[in-house]
């Protein structure tokens, strides 16, 4: 599969690109921090979004989606990360709406998600970094489950529509057998969402299920088989990831370069010095290896490869180090006014390091491929 997009999908970029630029560019960002949004996005710009057809990437034409892929989503999630636009794209029509594939639940919240009016959240993490370890309980209760425990780090959990859950319905906590994956709609009894600002001005919520009762029919897959339907969340959000990522360490990368065009010293811009031109080509070059691998990631989930996990797991790692790198360059080159409030370079920095750790920072991913080679 070659590593550039074909024409449609750069007719679907450069559509992006104008979209969120015009629509949500990164004083939006600024303006939904300094007003104190409650909700961490703007619903608005979430129903633009949708009308779009945005939303409707990944669902189905028979259900009234565009029925396209992977690499699709990923082009508009770049733009996303390129201009810090908040946005629940990634957790809700990007890994929900992959979960719920083939589900009964995808008749439920397709037509909202489409229509930008219902959001989801993925309550997966227990604890301060991302693991597969899930000790939320679900335990038998009647015709359904009671879950008991705690999750962290749900990203619009405050406000989310339907939570998607993962739970431990048997087994030790460490074993991926005896996972159930339950969608809990909004305001049930004994769930309690604290919301937290983290450092990019988004909010996530620490959730706790104080005995939430939920019917069958809120599993997603099959009971203690939901390590199916949680891989493919967890597939599509790393490679959702990764794309934003990109998109921030790219948006990062073209502000530094302008500066160094505009920025005089001595008489001179500091374009011209040689040791900031070589470190700006070697940014330029990580960026660029990252790039590639977060298509090739993107193509094979698209095709179904079994080579599409590994894939994964070398495309966040990737990305998670070269827009590190950008940020800290870009802080670096601009100076003393990179670490100011006013100027939005350091923003860039912020939305990176969430993102970097949202589904597995860089260590997680490389220790995941170092263990599936045997290490």
């Amino acid at each position: 599969m070659p590593l550039y997009l074909t024409e449609d999908q750069t007719m679907l970029r450069d559509t992006a690109r104008e979209f969120v630029r015009e629509q949500a560019p990164v004083r939006h960002m600024r303006e939904l921090r300094d007003s104190a949004n409650p909700d961490g996005f703007s619903r608005d710009l979430w129903k633009q979004f949708a009308e779009m057809g945005f939303t409707g990437i990944l669902i189905g034409e028979e259900q009234g989606g565009l029925g396209l892929g992977h690499v699709e989503a990923g082009v508009v999630l770049e733009e996303i990360g390129r201009n810090l636009s908040p946005s629940p794209f990634l957790t809700t029509a990007v890994a929900a709406v992959e979960a719920l594939k083939g589900t009964p639940h995808a008749a439920r919240w397709f037509p909202g998600i489409l229509a930008g009016e219902a959001v989801a959240a993925l309550a997966i993490d227990e604890r301060a970094k991302h693991g597969a370890n899930i000790t939320l309980k679900a335990e038998r209760a009647g015709n359904g489950f009671r879950l008991t425990g705690s999750k962290q780090f749900v990203t619009h959990g405050h406000v989310a529509d339907v939570i998607l859950v993962a739970a431990r319905t048997a087994g030790a906590e460490d074993e991926p057998e005896g996972i159930t994956l339950f969608a809990v709609e909004r305001g049930a009894a004994g769930l309690d969402a604290s919301p937290e600002r983290l450092t990019d001005a988004s909010i996530a919520a620490r959730l706790t299920f104080d005995g939430v009762e939920v019917d069958a029919d809120a599993v997603v897959g099959e009971v203690d088989h939901g390590a199916d339907p949680l891989a493919r969340l967890l597939r599509a959000g790393r490679t959702g990831a990764a794309a934003e990522l990109l998109g921030v360490g790219g948006g990062a990368m073209d502000m530094t370069v302008d500066y160094l065009k505009e920025r005089k010293q001595f008489g001179v811009r500091i374009g011209s010095f040689q040791a900031l031109q070589h470190r700006a080509a070697h940014l330029y070059s990580e960026m660029e290896v990252a790039r590639a691998a977060v298509l090739k990631a993107q193509q094979l989930l698209d095709a179904g490869d079994t080579r599409a996990e590994q894939a994964v797991h070398v495309a966040k790692a990737m990305t998670g180090l070269a827009t590190t790198l950008s940020v800290q360059e870009g802080i670096q080159m601009h100076g003393g006014i990179g670490m100011t409030d006013a100027y939005d370079i350091g923003f860039y920095m912020k939305r990176a390091r969430v993102l970097a750790e949202m589904f597995g920072d860089s260590n997680y991913h490389a220790d995941q491929l170092a263990r599936a080679a045997g290490y």
